[in-house]
């Protein structure tokens, strides 16, 4: 498990590397997410090398918010005066999210619907 957990970190390092050097406006967990990903499509074979130590990652997901959730409470402050951006900025997103969501499903069910025909 420890070589999984080596490859989870090593592309969460290459996706912070990647944001640094190419100052792309996001952030490097979610390019290293999106490496794995490729790297997933690219070598199916990877996915049972780190699927036993994804799952106990995710089966102590609510630990790994509590530095969120402590850092937006210590930074709550400098958010004064901007909590009608900050609010429109959450229905938005939160919007966008579900809609992006409903047109998968759709699309899924779309799918599915063909297959089954």
């Amino acid at each position: 498990m420890l070589a999984a957990f080596t490859i989870l970190l090593l592309f969460q390092c290459l996706g912070e590397g990647i944001v640094f050097l190419l100052h792309l406006p996001l952030p490097g967990p979610v390019a290293g997410m999106l490496l794995l990903m490729a790297a997933l499509v690219i070598w199916p074979s990877l996915q049972q090398r780190i699927e036993e130590a994804a799952n106990t990652l995710l089966s102590h997901l609510s630990l790994l918010f509590v530095p969120a959730g402590a850092g937006i409470v210590a930074t709550a402050g400098s958010g004064s005066g901007h909590w009608l951006a900050i609010g429109v900025s959450v229905v938005a997103s939160t919007v966008l999210a579900m809609a992006v969501t409903g047109l998968i499903l759709r699309g899924i069910g779309k799918e599915e619907g063909q297959r089954d025909a």
